[in-house]
């Protein structure tokens, strides 16, 4: 566990012993900073069915109150994980995804503030998804259920619970994180004290359901997909091809034409020449993107994740989008990245507008895209201050 003072272990819930034996152990793999809670029982889901034997993986840092009134939540993107703040290592392959917002003396500084990152139900970094055994001792796989945001947040609502935790001081993602910040304020207004969400959407569009849409074919024609039952053959006999094609594809709507442009323009890789079967540079770039998320991340929870983001619309069966956001009445502030593409500004505009106690939009001025949430940590560290009165800039 990172930083002093480690959590407390969640509180046993009643009647909970046989389900948590139930649970599947945890991976092979060094567990690294990683703790795990195994739900009391089974997960009742949005599409109808239950989830059952399943946990979350997550990390803290910081230590909490005795009434839990400093912890934050903080949620993390698609392909991200729990591994919030850190150099890689063991059982993390990856550093922290925002290292320089979290840690003594830093803006969400642990000294203080009690800081929370779950792993995504559905993912592959600890939570249950398709990759994990089933209560049958098989990986779940093609069995695996339909998943959405409010799936996953009453997930997240538990291990809450089972942290002793009534009210989030501060709930925070960006993109798909985003979108899970935003469903806890909406369905859980009194457990938030204050919300910061960045490059996010209200609900999914045509065009970004459109960009996951060529990313899942592209998994789902891979011969090694065997229609999502592929866990238990050699390694380099799943959907690797696939999923890399996926990343390449997502890659390109996570950054900025101007940047790929100044970055790479049409140069070709050093020693390859395009005409003779070489690359250029840019596309190096991708196929790097490629193979490093076909190391590290099962192609079964990144369909499973991408259809739980298509599926995101906070007005699903609650009056349309403003009345869903009105519900919402938490000091809020809402952030767009002026060159991203993918969730164009627009849409943090329309957030901005309508929760009840939202400031005015925040951009960010970033060559980034997308990713200009992650990689702008001098912009974001000003909204964490504003959010959490002695929050460091």
């Amino acid at each position: 566990m990172g930083g002093p003072g480690a959590a407390p272990a969640p509180r046993p819930a009643a009647g909970a012993g046989a389900a948590r034996r139930a649970a599947p152990p945890p991976p092979p793999d060094p567990v690294g900073g990683r703790r795990w809670f195994a739900l009391p029982g089974p997960l009742a889901l949005e599409a109808g069915g239950t989830l059952p034997g399943a946990r979350l993986a997550y990390q803290t840092w910081g230590s909490p109150r005795p009434d839990g009134s400093n912890a934050v939540l903080v949620l993390h993107a698609l392909t991200g994980d729990s591994h919030l703040t850190g150099p890689a290592g063991p059982g993390h392959p990856t550093a922290g995804w925002w290292t320089e917002l979290v840690g003594p003396g830093r803006p969400l500084d642990t000294e203080r503030w009690f800081v929370v990152a779950p792993n995504v139900l559905g993912g592959c970094q600890g939570s249950t998804g398709p990759s994990s055994a089933a209560p049958d001792g098989r990986p779940w796989g093609s069995r695996f259920p339909f998943l959405t945001q409010r799936d996953q947040v009453a997930a997240e609502v538990l291990l809450a619970d089972a942290l002793g935790i009534d009210r989030w001081a501060l709930v925070v993602g960006g993109s798909m994180g985003g979108m899970r910040a935003l469903e806890w304020a909406v369905a859980h207004p009194r457990r938030v004290g204050a919300l910061l969400v960045l490059a996010t959407a209200a609900a999914a569009s045509a065009e970004q359901i459109a960009h996951a849409s060529a990313q899942l074919h592209a998994i789902r024609a891979d011969r090694g997909w065997h229609g999502g039952d592929y866990h238990h053959l050699p390694p380099g006999r799943g959907p690797h091809r696939g999923l890399g094609l996926a990343r390449r594809l997502a890659q390109i709507t996570y950054r900025s034409e101007p940047e790929l442009a100044a970055r790479f323009g049409r140069a070709p890789q050093h020693g390859e020449h395009p005409w003779r079967g070489g690359r250029f540079a840019v596309e190096s770039y991708l196929d790097h993107h490629a193979a490093k998320l076909a190391h590290r991340f099962d192609a079964g929870s990144y369909v499973v994740l991408n259809e739980a983001m298509n599926a995101h619309d906070l007005g699903r069966g609650r009056g349309g989008t403003a009345a869903a956001l009105r519900r919402a009445a938490v000091p809020a502030l809402v952030a767009a990245v002026d060159s991203d593409r993918l969730y164009p500004p627009r849409q943090q505009a329309e957030l901005a507008a309508l929760l009840p106690d939202a400031d005015a939009l925040r951009v960010l001025s970033s060559p980034y895209g997308h990713d200009g949430f992650l990689l702008e940590s001098a912009q974001v560290a000003p909204l964490l201050a504003e959010l959490l009165p002695g929050a460091r800039r």
